[in-house]
Parts: structure tokens; C-alpha cells; sequence
């Protein structure tokens, strides 16, 4: 498995698959051959069937030194289905320099002519069994675990805990329309004054879910938030971040360790299958987010790892074929409210995690409903992958 850092990304939204992993991209592409006279890239897939919508073409014309002309293609010959050609000219418009990008989930990529360095190997295991059998033979908790692979990673997660809290207040006291054609108004703030004015048996949900919609409407009006595990998912971390610091008063090395329990599975997500809408539909986004935060929610709960891989498992298990549709290419109509729903239930799956395992020992275990979950996006058809021509986005535009 690669870092936990690879996980956790900081970086401008709507959509880190379609703004974060180009202009990744393109900045290492600067960095490697410098600036050149001009630039043309080549979209594929769902970058080029929904990049419009998730400001793929802006980004990248901001992030490259020099005139760029952006296209969106249909026919990708390459065995990933998301990615674009990267080329450089001279001033007689010959090719200088040429990359293959692909963008692989959560703002990641590969690049098929470079290895780059963030993509290496961090931890030998690739299992949840197999990180089980480490914790037994070396008496160690899931951030004990972590920490010996990266013992230095406590000041990086600092600033993604710090990133998220920020994004959640922000996102509770803007106001306005977010951009794009649909004009969606914001509704992070006003939420939260219903949440105040609520009675007790309300007034914590509707707090979750004000502060889900504070982080994702940041990140779709393209402002800063953090992959957990992908921009389009933001909110349901950033929500159970926010409420634990915030709300429950919970330290913040308590919540630095949540965040990196909730990232080990999200990183074997990652690993084993795909936390790319693209490739795997919703429920590697939003599914995923929610077992991150169900395993997170546990830990904060004193919960046990047996607890705490039950969590995750139920919050992945219960949203296996969520497919991904977004209305007119924009991480806002169903992708924001999901967030919200996310919150509740990743809630939900480790209350009942800790109840349910004082009663039997669950059956299925993280490691089946990952494979489960791969073998689902493969089954789910192109057009409710995140690329707007099927399902909820295809159904608005014939009303």
C-alpha cells in the first residue's frame, strides 16, 4: 500500500479526479521539462465526458506556463479508462515532450513514461487480514501500526486535520450561489441555524449534516478541502472531524488518530479495488468515505480493531452499487447531499458495529466486501460511472 499521505490530499475542488490529479500533473510536467512555448491536452473518458462541469480544461490552462488548447476526446486507446495526453511544442510547433497521464482516484495518478515517487510501496501488507496478523504478532493498534511504517507522519496529518476543520468553517458561514448552469444556492449556513434551533433528538444530525454541506459546497465552488478519499467525498470526514473537535471536544491527537485508522481503510479500499467514481461509480467515493468515517467513528468510540473493521465493513457493505451520476458534470446534484447522508450513516454502521459484536461475530469480513465491491464496479455500465449520460443526470435533462 502507498502512504497514507496519497490518501489524504489538500487541494482545490470541484473534483480530485478531474482538477487535483491534472493540475498534479501538469505541475510535475513543468518541474521536468520546464516551461514551454506552448501546450495542447487531449481529455479521455470521464475527463473528457464530464470535465467541463468539473473545470478540467480551467485547471489546467491556469497550472501550465504557456498557451494551452484543451480537447475532449471519445476514443482512448489505453488500458485505463480515465486519462489525457500531455504535449508540449516549440515555437514551430514541434513536439517537444509528451506524457501519457492517467488519473487513477482521490487526485492520484501514473504516468506511463515516469514513475513518480508518491506512488511507491509504504506498507508490505495489502490485506486487512494481513495487517490483523501484524497487530497480533506485535501487540499494536491500527495507529501503532501506521506509525511504524511512517513514524514522522503526525505533522502532515496535522495540516489535513487543520484543512478540514477550516473547509467545514468556511463552508458554515458562506453564502451564495455556487457556480455553473444549475445555480445551486448554498445551504451549508442556513442548515446549521436549524440545527441550533432544533430539539436535542434532531439538533445532532442536522449539525452532521450542515457540516457535510459546509465542506462540499466548498469544494464545489473549487475552493480548498481534502481528499478522504476523494474531493467529490469530502464532506463525510470533514463532517465527523469537525463534530468530534468542535462538538465533542475530543483532542487533537485523539482525532489525528482517527483519521489515520479511517485511512488504513480507505487506503486497502484503494488498493484492493478503486476509490475512483470512474472507474468503480459512487461507491467507491461516497461507499468508501462512509467506511473511513464508520472506522474513524469506532475508534473515537474506544471501540476494538475486530469493532472497528465491522464498522467499516457495514458502512461499505450497504452502499455496494451506488452508482455515480452526477447532473451536468457538477460535484453538487446528488454528490452534495450524498455527503450529507454519508455522515449518518457511517454513524450508524459503527453504533452498530459495537452492539451487534457483544451479540455474534459478523461473517463478512473488510477484506470480502472490498473484493465484493471491485467485482460491483466492474459490473456497473459506463453510463453511471461519472459520466452524466445515464441515471439521475440523464433523467433531469428530459424533464
Amino acid at each position: 500500500m502507498q502512504s497514507i499521505k496519497e490518501l489524504y490530499k489538500i487541494g482545490r475542488g470541484p473534483s480530485s479526479s478531474h482538477t487535483l490529479a491534472p493540475e498534479r500533473a501538469c505541475i510535475l510536467f513543468s518541474k521536468e521539462f520546464g516551461k514551454q512555448f506552448s501546450y495542447e491536452v487531449e481529455l479521455y473518458g470521464s475527463l473528457s465526458l464530464t470535465g467541463k462541469g468539473h473545470c478540467t480544461d480551467q485547471i489546467i490552462k491556469e497550472t501550465l506556463p504557456g498557451p494551452c488548447a484543451v480537447s475532449f476526446k471519445r476514443d482512448w486507446d489505453e488500458s485505463f479508462p480515465n486519462g489525457f495526453y500531455l504535449k508540449s511544442f516549440d515555437e514551430n510547433h514541434n513536439l517537444t515532450h509528451s506524457w501519457t497521464v492517467f488519473s487513477i482516484g482521490g487526485g492520484s495518478i501514473s504516468i506511463k513514461e515516469k514513475p513518480v515517487t508518491y506512488n511507491d510501496e509504504v506498507y508490505p501488507e495489502t490485506s486487512y487480514n494481513d495487517v490483523v496478523i501484524y497487530m497480533t504478532e506485535n501487540h499494536c493498534t491500527i495507529p501503532e501500526y501506521i506509525y511504524h511504517y511512517e513514524p514522522n507522519i503526525d505533522a502532515y496529518m496535522k495540516t489535513v486535520l487543520t484543512a478540514m476543520l477550516d473547509c467545514v468553517e468556511r463552508g458554515l458561514h458562506a453564502e451564495g450561489i455556487l457556480p455553473g448552469r444549475l445555480q445551486l444556492q448554498r445551504s451549508a449556513k442556513k442548515l446549521m441555524q436549524q440545527a441550533e434551533e432544533a430539539d436535542s433528538e434532531n439538533s445532532q444530525k442536522l449539525r452532521l449534516m450542515a457540516y457535510a454541506y459546509a465542506a462540499s459546497e466548498e469544494n464545489a465552488a473549487g475552493h480548498s478541502a481534502v481528499t478522504a478519499p476523494t474531493l467529490g467525498a469530502c464532506g463525510v470526514m470533514a463532517s465527523l472531524m469537525y463534530y468530534a473537535s468542535k462538538d465533542l471536544h475530543i483532542e487533537e491527537e485523539c482525532l489525528i488518530h482517527a483519521l489515520l485508522c479511517g485511512g488504513l481503510f480507505g487506503n486497502l479500499i484503494k488498493t484492493n479495488a478503486t476509490i475512483s467514481g470512474a472507474v468503480g461509480g459512487c461507491q467507491a467515493e461516497v461507499g468508501t468515505a462512509v467506511s473511513m468515517a464508520s472506522a474513524a467513528f469506532a475508534y473515537l468510540n474506544q471501540a476494538s480493531s475486530d469493532q472497528i473493521e465491522y464498522a467499516a465493513e457495514i458502512g461499505m457493505e450497504h452502499l455496494l452499487g451506488l452508482t455515480c451520476d452526477p447532473i451536468g458534470g457538477y460535484v453538487m446534484i446528488p454528490c452534495i447531499e450524498r455527503n450529507a447522508m454519508g455522515i449518518l450513516r457511517a454513524i450508524d454502521a459503527a453504533v452498530l458495529s459495537m452492539h451487534m459484536s457483544r451479540i455474534k461475530h459478523h461473517m463478512i469480513s473488510f477484506d470480502t466486501v472490498v473484493k465484493t465491491m471491485q467485482k460491483t464496479g466492474q459490473m456497473i455500465p459506463i453510463q453511471l460511472k461519472e459520466t452524466s449520460e445515464g441515471g439521475l443526470a440523464k433523467e433531469y435533462e428530459h424533464e
